[in-house]
């Protein structure tokens, strides 16, 4: 029997498969936040103008989590000041939870931020989001004091890396 793995790789945020990864993340976390389906127009709006450019090198790295060759999931690093890097828009689609992906996934993306040159690697989340902040403490991450605010941004974590 044929043992099916996981797979990290570095792509640009554009192509359709990260694409249509960062829309599922945006349509997931916006509809639990709305307590409502989000629409596609609403989907095209989170998503444009984003600022997800910024994980492409030099300032950034963006991955995408592929199981058995099918796109799961992704994850950015935006390298920030003092040799901090940002995850963000960590992500594995609901039919790859449960399967080993999310710690993998991490260590892919510290890798990638140590490859920035980071030292630490910081994130905000909200409250809501309870399976993500359960998979970042379990991987090491410890609830920090605000390194940034926004309308979206509950709790935040950070590691030594």
């Amino acid at each position: 029997m044929a043992r099916v793995i996981w797979t990290f790789s570095p792509e640009r945020v554009d192509t359709p498969d990260a694409t249509a990864l960062r829309r599922d993340y945006y349509d997931e976390v916006a509809s639990r936040y709305w307590k409502r389906p989000a629409t596609a127009a609403e989907v095209d709006e989170g998503v444009t103008d984003d600022g997800a450019g910024l994980l492409d090198p030099p300032t950034g790295d963006f991955r995408v989590a592929r199981f058995g060759g099918e796109p799961a999931g992704c994850g950015g690093v935006l390298l920030l000041d003092g040799g901090r890097a940002e995850l963000t828009r960590v992500y594995l689609r609901p039919a790859f939870r449960g399967r080993g992906g999310a710690g993998l996934l991490l260590d892919a993306l510290e890798d990638a931020a140590r490859a920035l040159g980071a030292r630490r690697t910081v994130l905000n989340t909200r409250l809501d989001l309870v399976e993500a902040r359960t998979v970042y403490v379990r991987h090491g991450y410890a609830e920090i004091p605000a390194y940034r605010t926004g309308p979206y941004m509950e709790v935040w974590y950070g590691k030594e890396l």
